[in-house]
């Protein structure tokens, strides 16, 4: 009976962890079990309101970013490959502008550099910057489906490499 216990445990674990054991990538802090996340809200290209919610059931990647910042300018072509490649009803990047200069400043910096499949979102106050605890930009969270921090990475990264994308498709393959 103690070994049929073990073994039902050990199901049980296996299901609650990634499909495959992905080591994350460099600098990508995972928590032992996922955290909640605090209650952020900002708003889309058309001005309407939207929070971490609308994104329920999707494991997310949100990059918190600005225009201003020379690595987050870096990053956001391999943020739009990656959508280009994952995104989808499973998953979906959110970058989430800094700008205070409003949306027209993000579509002409998006426009420039030719990103075709990420939203954009932007929150002109600041305050999910602060509300998150991020330490500089650019901040990435990686969101599981109930909306729980899995982890987080602090600069940037280049988020279509293969290992990256790998990390990131073991939390919604097998889910």
């Amino acid at each position: 009976m103690k070994i049929l216990a073990l073994a039902f445990l050990g199901v049980v674990f296996a299901v609650a962890q990634p499909a495959a054991a992905v080591e994350p990538p460099q600098n990508f802090a995972v928590h032992e079990a996922p955290v909640p996340v605090p209650e952020i809200s900002f708003e889309d290209a058309n001005g309407q309101p939207k929070t971490l919610a609308d994104f329920r059931g999707k494991v997310v990647l949100l990059n918190i970013w600005a225009t201003w910042c020379a690595p987050c300018r870096k990053e956001m072509p391999t943020l739009d490959r990656l959508q280009a490649k994952l995104g989808g009803s499973d998953f979906e990047v959110v970058a989430l502008s800094m700008d205070r200069a409003g949306p027209d400043k993000v579509k002409k910096f998006f426009a420039e550099i030719g990103i075709e499949h990420l939203a954009l979102n932007i929150d002109t106050s600041g305050k999910a910057m602060f509300t998150l605890g991020a330490l500089g930009l650019p901040m990435t969270l990686l969101i599981d489906r109930e909306g729980e921090e899995i982890g987080r990475l602090i600069g940037p990264a280049e988020w279509d490499a293969p290992e990256m994308v790998a990390f990131i498709r073991s939390y919604f393959a097998a889910n």
